[in-house]
């Protein structure tokens, strides 16, 4: 088994990784020839299922095992991880690869960086003259050419580039394939609605400030109930429309975004007609036909954190069932531009 590779795009590998972190601490990540595989399935609260190609996050690639498709399995505690990408963001060239540290397995990361050496040590500085230097015949000087130096400037004398290698070690478990294969991504009816969502750090600003007026009032009227983490409904239509809206007893206040475009769906993949699928005959319906969703608060900001990312996001709503989140990361392949996608799985509270 062996698994060895250089790293990309460390910036949008931290991004994700830190999005993930905030959900669990674990994740399974899942390794073969063509894909990176990254699961999180907390014990309570939203799941997530990221499927990335190889060159979004690595090159010179090298993986080996006895498996199809050379599939290596690993149990990957995800704070580690960001903290090793945290160290590497600044660095020149950072590699990853699978080896052993007193018989455990780890993943390596090995970081290359370059300081700059601002001392000039024992006898870096120049060379002072004294005031009763002897003074030598011009001609005996230009007779020997070992003896004519090139002037250098101080800067270049005292700044010079030195590399710092920092290795951390980030433990794993190696996974046997019948165990990853239980881990299945849930089967979800054909959506009610889907539509592109505003930017999610727009989002969760607004939702962060209703869970926080809802925590606050709650805390003034009952202390039995200020540690329940309220409930918010996201709702939405099939004519460009997303509403946020925060219902207690003490508030009721709603954030309504307009204009939201509808992705097209493709006949091909559907099981059904078109004209028989659930969000042609919700947008049929008209602009008060809703499909509703109720997340909890503080879950549903850590979701939201993956806005990091900055991708394009699809939310299909079933209605009064659960929200799937689809994040698009686009990056640069050959000949345009490619997207890998990072799937968020929010069930539904009952009403």
């Amino acid at each position: 088994m062996r698994f060895k590779t250089d790293l990309k795009n460390i910036r949008t590998f931290s991004k994700l990784t830190a999005a993930l972190n905030s959900l669990e601490k674990i994740a399974w990540m899942r390794l073969d020839d063509d894909t990176v595989r990254l699961t999180v399935i907390p014990a309570t609260g939203s799941q997530v299922w990221a499927s990335l190609s190889v060159d979004l996050i690595f090159e010179n690639y090298q993986l080996q095992s006895n498996e199809a498709n050379n599939t290596i399995n690993l149990e990957l505690p995800l704070q580690p991880l960001q903290r090793a990408l945290k160290s590497a963001s600044g660095s020149h060239h950072a590699n990853l690869r699978l080896t052993k540290r007193d018989g455990a397995p780890m993943l390596s990361m090995t970081i290359h960086t370059t300081t700059k050496d601002t001392s000039s040590g024992p006898g870096g500085g120049l060379p002072s003259r004294s005031g009763g230097a002897t003074r030598h015949n011009d001609d005996a000087w230009a007779a020997d050419d070992s003896e004519i130096f090139h002037p250098e400037s101080l800067e270049l004398q005292m700044k010079r580039d030195r590399e710092k290698v920092i290795t951390q070690d980030i433990p794993v478990r190696v996974l046997h394939p019948e165990t990853v294969e239980t881990i299945m991504q849930p089967r979800v009816r054909e959506a009610d609605v889907h539509i592109q969502m505003p930017p999610l750090l727009q989002l969760k600003a607004i939702s962060d400030r209703f869970t926080k007026l809802a925590l606050t009032a709650a805390s003034s009227t009952s202390s039995a109930t200020a540690d329940k983490t309220p409930k918010l409904e996201l709702q939405a239509n099939m004519h460009g429309s997303l509403r946020l809206r925060l219902h207690t007893d003490a508030l009721d206040i709603t954030s309504t975004w307009n204009d939201l475009t509808h992705p097209d769906l493709d006949p091909n993949e559907l099981t059904m007609p078109i004209e028989e699928h659930p969000s042609t005959l919700f947008k049929q319906a008209g602009p008060e036909k809703w499909a509703t969703v109720r997340v909890d608060g503080r879950d549903w900001s850590r979701v939201l954190s993956v806005g990091r990312l900055e991708g394009r996001v699809i939310g299909c709503f079933a209605d009064d069932h659960a929200l799937i989140l689809y994040v698009y990361v686009p990056h640069h392949v050959d000949g345009g531009i490619g997207s890998d996608v990072v799937t968020y799985y929010v069930s539904s509270f009952s009403p």
